[in-house]
């Protein structure tokens, strides 16, 4: 029987993506929280006594700027060799070998597997265990070639582990590199295939296993959830068991409230500790960076939309006191709806009514949202790069979009309107 740890997609020292720009991000914890999973992998390896590691591409997030993050990932993994942990390791996209200009040399227990093409680790070790590990690095960040076709030939008696940074047929998200399928991988015979570049992690294939272990650490709002490796355990007869083992120290997640017949912003804001509370205790108290989303048809709603900016604040100040600052709040939305149109009803026949009127015929006109996105062309060239990129990208060319925010902007304006006289 042996064990061994299947990470991937460590990406240490892996840049904030402009977190410094929001108040109140706690940059420093998130900065080192890469640096700190892989601490935490490296003792994970020493307490369950592993017989040996593999990560699956993309240690790095890229070229160095400068040779500590190589320095840090060689003290690291230097811990191993006391304990004869061998490491075998392929390159991804993120650190593929023309990526990277820099280099240092790996300690004897650590093997890099071949770029050019695929190869088999030849450490001792692992022969003495019956094992064969088989991989092949991305010579280029872009590798769109099916590799998997040029892997070695499973080695009759021995456990045959297939390395492979792939996006398999296709995942979201993610660039299509290394593309196969699982039938492809299947029928290389081998025992286990350790797969990186996904970083949801997803048992693809149980038979033989087929596995994405995710990364190692969450790095923004899109990588929610617990993140590590798994811990894999082979019995005399081959037989294969994996469990998963969290080594994230700071993770991300959404917080989503249910405003649905809340009276009041105030109820609101107490359902809001109320959830909150719970992403709390299902995370363990581990430090958290929430986006916070409210929908739901409710009476809170006209006040909430009034005023954004107020209730933002308001649910911020209500994560500092539930969690005493163990919670930081990346982004609140609020999506919430009006069980009636009071502002309608009330001025249905004076100026505010005939406005709400015209932005309820834009909201329902493709053709006239169409023409009011080229009203918008001139300030859409005026905006900065990071607001026309991204999942919150503003997107005028959408109808669907602009619907969206003449139905935020409605409340705001009949309120100043309103308060104006």
């Amino acid at each position: 029987m042996f064990q061994f740890l299947h990470a991937a997609d460590i990406h240490l020292d892996s840049p904030l993506r402009g977190l410094e720009q929001y108040e109140g991000a706690p940059v420093d914890e998130i900065r080192t929280a890469t640096r700190r999973a892989l601490v935490n992998l490296v003792d994970l390896a020493l307490q369950r006594e592993v017989d040996f590691v593999v990560i699956a591409g993309d240690l790095y997030d890229g070229d160095w700027k400068d040779h500590n993050t190589g320095l840090f990932f060689v003290s690291q993994i230097s811990r191993l060799r006391e304990a004869a942990i061998p490491v075998v390791m392929i390159s991804g996209n993120h650190d593929a070998a023309n990526r990277m200009t820099k280099a240092l040399q790996l300690p004897e227990h650590v093997e890099l597997l071949p770029h050019r093409k695929p190869g088999t680790a030849r450490n001792k070790r692992l022969r003495e265990l019956g094992v064969a590990i088989h991989g092949r690095s991305f010579a280029r960040s872009a590798e769109t070639e099916n590799m998997v076709r040029d892997y070695p030939s499973r080695i009759e008696g021995m456990f045959n582990i297939g390395l492979l940074h792939t996006s398999l047929t296709g995942a979201e998200g993610h660039e299509p590199y290394a593309p196969c399928s699982i039938d492809e991988l299947r029928q290389r015979q081998y025992d286990y295939w350790a797969l990186g570049h996904v970083h949801t992690r997803e048992i693809k294939c149980e038979d033989p296993p087929i596995v994405f272990c995710g990364n190692l650490q969450g790095r923004h709002i899109r990588e929610t959830g617990e993140k590590g490796c798994y811990l894999v355990s082979v019995d005399p007869r081959g037989r294969v068991e994996w469990e998963f083992q969290p080594l994230d120290v700071f993770r991300w997640d959404v917080c989503r409230v249910d405003a649905d017949d809340a009276e009041s912003p105030e109820q609101v804001l107490d359902r809001f500790k109320a959830t909150l509370g719970d992403l709390m205790t299902m995370h363990n108290g581990l430090p958290l960076a929430v986006r916070v989303e409210v929908t739901g048809r409710t009476d809170a709603h006209a006040q909430l939309a009034a005023d954004p900016l107020n209730w933002s604040n308001q649910i911020r100040a209500a994560a500092i006191e539930r969690s005493g600052g163990q919670v930081w709040i990346e982004k609140v939305k609020l999506r919430t709806s009006a069980v009636r149109d009071p502002d309608r009803e009330a001025m249905a026949d004076g100026p505010l009514g005939e406005l709400l009127r015209y932005m309820a015929e834009l909201r329902s006109d493709d053709c006239q949202l169409v023409e009011l996105a080229e009203v918008f062309s001139d300030l859409r060239r005026k905006l900065p790069d990071d607001l026309l990129r991204g999942e919150e990208a503003f997107d005028f060319n959408d109808p669907e979009c602009l619907r969206q925010w003449l139905g935020e902007v409605q409340p705001l304006v009949t309120s100043r309107l309103v308060k104006g006289g």
